[in-house]
């Protein structure tokens, strides 16, 4: 594996504070999702689940998707993942249709860990790396690098029932990693995890992604989480999913878990609640 692969360029380190310049340019989309709706027939009738579906996320961004429960979440991020054929509308990674087509180009990482308790630490990591049938060596240096990344190096040969909640995690998204995806798509990736744990991993994930800066979309109930983690919140509301509002998170770059109490973390999140109105009483 080259050092010069996107998952590992460095952050720029000549600003902390977001503002217009460092705004990614509307024409370099990622990830972009256009008019995607999705319908299931229930008794003789369409149930719409997702209403005209429109976002993007840039290149080294880190996008939050937040919404009460049953308004569509997950179903949309299985709709880019390509475990779920939208019933109309376009999913495009780097200006390549991938509609319905799974590929290594969109990492998951689901609420449940999803590791094989058969296989080691690094077998589990390099688990998609063999199904694409990358060389051995290959595979080595990159459960290697990757479980360096995830400081989890001294446990490459223990088995996941031997490993905490917050660690088996830290291997899925190494997992996910190590296919070098061009966006990395998160489920409500602590939603199992204690609140002392969680708040572990929420600071974990915010410096990978500034030691890596892979696109991240992820989604979540957790509104503080969301504010926490991204530069822009998308606001869906429910019955059917829609887009409701974008919201810019402008806080610092780097940030401590203190910033949850600063005015203006506070008034972002009174922002996001008011978006989600009466939807708030189920997040």
């Amino acid at each position: 594996m080259s050092n010069t692969c996107p998952v590992t360029q460095p952050m720029r380190e000549d600003s902390t504070q977001l503002n217009e310049s460092d705004e990614p340019s509307l024409s370099a989309a990622k990830l972009k999702v256009q008019n995607v709706f999705k319908h299931y027939p229930v008794q003789g009738r369409k149930l719409v689940v997702l209403e005209d579906i429109n976002l993007q996320i840039h290149p080294r961004e880190f996008v939050c998707l937040v919404g009460a429960s049953g308004c569509g979440k997950s179903t949309l991020l299985n709709i880019i993942a390509g475990l779920v054929s939208p019933s109309t509308g376009e999913v495009w990674v780097d200006g390549q249709s991938v509609t319905g087509r799974p590929g290594s180009d969109r990492g998951m990482v689901f609420q449940g860990y999803t590791l094989y308790p058969w296989l080691t630490v690094a077998q589990n990591v390099a688990f998609g790396l063999q199904l694409r049938k990358i060389p051995k060596a290959e595979q080595k240096e990159r459960v290697h690098y990757f479980l360096n990344v995830v400081k989890l190096s001294q446990f490459a040969d223990a088995y996941p029932k031997q490993l905490s909640g917050g660690m088996k995690q830290r291997v899925a998204i190494a997992r996910a990693l190590a296919n070098e995806p061009a966006v990395l798509l998160m489920d409500e990736p602590f939603g199992a995890l204690d609140a002392q744990t969680k708040e572990q991993m929420q600071q974990f994930l915010l410096e990978l992604w500034e030691q890596t800066h892979v696109t991240i979309l992820m989604i979540t109930h957790d509104v503080e989480e969301a504010i926490y983690l991204s530069q822009r919140v998308y606001v869906m509301s429910s019955r059917p999913g829609q887009i409701h509002s974008e919201i810019s998170i402008r806080l610092p770059k780097h940030r401590e878990l203190e910033i949850k109490l600063s005015p203006e973390f506070v008034e972002i999140k009174r922002q996001v609640i008011h978006d989600l109105r009466g939807d708030i009483s189920a997040v």
